[in-house]
């Protein structure tokens, strides 16, 4: 018996001293981790990728309707006219000037391409009118009112015969009036090449004007790169568009102006070679005029 009972005590104390199944429960959920294999954290994670992938699989669908809308207001006209107004102060200043220039440029043009063309075909013709005239009366009666450098030098040949009268050298007197028509001829050729000055200025200095332009511009454009601090093509291309713009208005304003004037400096070699003939045709017939005055004085005297 006595054993019997020690055999119950202990059985009771053991039962006494075992834990509730709740809190063997918990302590088993508690041991879980370290006995069972751990499922890795991202599990979730993983599976939620699926659901990602749809949504910027929809994304990526709606993007090219929404992209453009997106894209329209950072397009950049290029046009010459739009480069022209975003463009530095200064390259404006250039482009004006240069404007200006083949302004003036074609103003010389239709204005010196009329004035020869009047000049030639007024010399010509008084040429034409005095070919079979004997002396200097003859020759201006058959000019009449004409306004030609022929009708001055044939003026100022008899002038020089009126003021020389009385003088026995012929010499002396043809000298004089060959000094006169010389000084009228440089007139004329300053009169023609009026103008041809301004042209080879044009020609000259309006591409460098237009490259000074566009170092400008590159320069302010290689500043905005610095500032926006980017590379990418469409941010760089417009301000150096703007900046060759300048040196595309400096050879329209060059270009035509040196052409123009080879073109005219042409023409004013052939005109000026036209009044060297009127020149050498009053002074023939001042030549004749004098041998005429001599044999009609020889003869009165020979009377």
């Amino acid at each position: 018996m006595r054993q019997v009972s020690r055999f119950v005590v202990k059985l009771l104390v053991v039962l006494l001293l075992l834990p509730a199944p709740s809190v063997l429960s918990a302590q088993q959920a508690e041991d879980a981790p370290s006995t069972q294999p751990s499922v890795p954290p991202a599990a979730p994670e993983v599976m939620a990728v699926p659901q990602a992938m749809e949504t910027v699989s929809e994304g990526a669908a709606d993007a090219p309707a929404k992209a453009p809308s997106g894209a329209l207001p950072m397009s950049r006209e290029l046009s010459p006219w739009s480069m022209f107004l975003s463009a530095d102060i200064l390259v404006k200043a250039v482009m004006v000037g240069l404007t200006l220039a083949s302004l003036a440029t074609w103003t010389v043009f239709i204005a010196k391409a009329i004035e020869l063309s009047t000049l030639r075909r007024r010399l010509r013709r008084a040429l034409a009118q005095i070919a079979d005239a004997r002396s200097l009366a003859d020759a201006q009666l058959a000019l009449g009112a004409g306004d030609s450098v022929l009708k001055f030098l044939l003026d100022a040949a008899m002038r020089e015969t009126r003021l020389s009268a009385g003088v026995s050298s012929d010499s002396g007197i043809m000298e004089r009036a060959a000094s006169l028509c010389a000084e009228i001829v440089r007139a004329e050729t300053r009169r023609i090449r009026t103008g041809m000055g301004l042209l080879a200025t044009i020609g000259a200095i309006s591409p460098f004007v237009g490259l000074f332009g566009t170092v400008w511009g590159i320069m302010n454009s290689f500043i905005g790169i610095s500032k926006s601090q980017t590379t990418n093509l469409a941010v760089v291309a417009p301000g150096i568009a703007e900046a060759l713009l300048a040196t595309a208005f400096g050879l329209a304003a060059a270009i035509p102006a040196v052409v123009i004037y080879n073109h005219f400096a042409r023409l004013s070699k052939g005109y000026l070679e036209l009044v060297s003939r009127a020149s050498g045709a009053a002074a023939r017939l001042l030549s004749r005029d004098l041998d005429r005055s001599h044999g009609a004085a020889s003869a009165r005297v020979a009377e």
